[in-house]
């Protein structure tokens, strides 16, 4: 496990123990543009496979921010799920958050990390994240139906409308 703290008392910490999905579920569902109406089973699935990082506030330990990590622990990871509660913003979390996740990633070997934001650009080109060359990456995204144009079920698998 991972734990890392600020000299002003924030820690943040890899032990799945502490996370509380409860409140990173609440986040993620009601104010996460990427995961809006997210349910808590998936929650709870995503971060059971994933590299789950906490923030906790100095004092009470309530957690303040939230990383998940996608990886194969060797050459590759996605840095998804960042969000920092809205009463703890402005204090350089986020930014200090992705820069301690390059770090461990670092400490694992890992030298790709990719992620994708709408909003959030200068907090990870704080700490060394640059846009992606859009020639070179792709994407399968069974969200939607590249087709049809309509919302996949996740339960089923992707099919065509005639």
């Amino acid at each position: 496990m991972f734990t890392l703290t600020r000299p002003d008392g924030y820690q943040i910490s890899t032990d799945p123990t502490r996370l509380d999905l409860d409140r990173v579920h609440r986040w993620l569902a009601t104010d996460a543009y990427w995961a809006i109406g997210r349910e808590r089973d998936i929650v709870e699935h995503a971060f059971a496979g994933s590299i789950g990082f906490g923030v906790y506030r100095p004092g009470d330990g309530q957690q303040v921010a939230v990383a998940r990590v996608v990886t194969d622990r060797a050459t590759f990871a996605w840095l998804c799920d960042v969000y920092v509660d809205r009463a703890e913003r402005g204090r350089g979390l986020g930014s200090w958050l992705a820069g301690a996740v390059r770090d461990h990633l670092a400490e694992l070997g890992v030298r790709r990390i990719v992620l994708a934001t709408l909003d959030a650009h200068e907090v990870y080109a704080k700490v060394g994240f640059s846009p992606v060359e859009p020639d070179r990456w792709m994407q399968l995204d069974q969200r939607v139906s590249q087709i049809t144009g309509k919302e996949q079920n996740p339960a089923s698998p992707l099919t065509v409308e005639a």
